[in-house]
């Protein structure tokens, strides 16, 4: 699945990935391979997305994420 990962600032990821996990505002969910449409808003925490040949970790400080046809758009409030 495509995963994009944008701040207000810049773009801080964008390609191709087996799993990500966010922080949901009522505890922590992951998204696989076509997942089913879903809208949620994030609190700050961790997000991890593992690709094939590595894996890979940052801490949001609130947001919201998105899923569609196999595309997942988390739009982040920052970085922390």
């Amino acid at each position: 699945m495509h995963l994009e990962i944008i701040t207000p600032e810049k773009k801080v990821f964008e390609g191709e990935v087996m799993s990500a996990t966010f922080p949901g505002t009522d505890g922590s969910f992951q998204i696989l391979n076509h997942h089913a449409p879903l809208v949620s808003l994030l609190k700050h925490g961790p997000v991890e997305y593992k690709g094939k040949d590595a894996n890979a970790q940052l801490t949001i400080t609130g947001g919201v994420v998105e899923v569609l046809n196999n595309k997942v758009i988390l739009l982040a409030d920052g970085i922390a």
